[in-house]
């Protein structure tokens, strides 16, 4: 067999292997996406049900943003829910390769991933462009809907334990409605004074409040990589 028969012969195994996996996983995700949708749009309902009569702006807003991006307007935030389109494999260094799940199997290490993230709902009404959004939490889906799910320390998150559990309708609610109960207790913080105390002519004219401060959550607080917990189960 020729040098460019054997290279011909490699390229048809990674096709039919890793490349069809990897079709598997984004065929998962896509669909997980649709029902993390769907739960979306069923809470806010059932939410503002609930609030009755009270004021209008606390009531939850569920907008359809494409096919891989969805919002919900809670009060004051905007949680946003994106679905990336290509497929990842775990970097070496993560614990998930302890598992003996992609021990055994390296390809139950490529997952598509949700992310959800925080925003404050003044920096889309108003534009402000260079304002801070956080990555709270974000899911990893792989080609068996096996789940892992990595999130911010004082989130109190409900991690998987990969390889043992498949994703299910259940659990992607209670991780939902853990990401919006963290965005309402994840409070707006006073920008540090000396970020704030010069403004230029233009800036002012431009409104201070809008161009000058880069609003964030978290503004001059550091969010460390150890804010990340990974493969726990019921961390507080």
């Amino acid at each position: 067999m020729s040098e460019l028969d054997e290279k011909k012969l490699a390229i048809v195994g990674t096709l039919r292997d890793k490349s069809t996996l990897k079709q598997k996983v984004y065929d998962n995700t896509l669909e997980w996406f649709g029902i993390t949708k769907d739960i979306l749009k069923s809470f806010s309902r059932e939410v503002n049900t609930s609030l009755g009569g009270l004021d209008q702006r606390i009531r939850m807003e569920y907008t359809d943003r494409s096919n891989f991006d969805a919002q919900l307007k809670v009060a004051g935030d905007i949680l946003l829910f994106s679905m990336h389109s290509n497929i990842f494999q775990f970097d070496r260094e993560h614990p998930v390769w302890k598992t003996p799940y992609i021990q055994k199997n390296k390809f139950n290490a490529y997952s598509g991933i949700i992310n959800i993230y925080n925003f404050l709902a003044d920096s889309f009404k108003y534009s402000r462009l260079d304002d801070l959004g956080y990555l709270i939490a974000r899911i990893f889906i792989n080609h068996e809907n096996q789940y892992l799910v990595e999130g911010k320390r004082q989130m109190g998150m409900l991690f998987s334990n990969y390889g043992n559990e498949a994703l299910s309708r259940n659990a992607l609610q209670v991780i939902i409605s853990t990401a919006i109960q963290y965005s309402l207790e994840f409070d707006l913080l006073v920008p540090p004074y000396d970020t704030v105390k010069i403004a230029t002519v233009g800036q002012a004219e431009a409104k201070i409040q809008h161009s000058r401060v880069i609003t964030g959550k978290r503004l001059g607080f550091q969010f460390n990589s150890d804010d990340v917990l990974l493969n726990q189960s019921h961390e507080t």
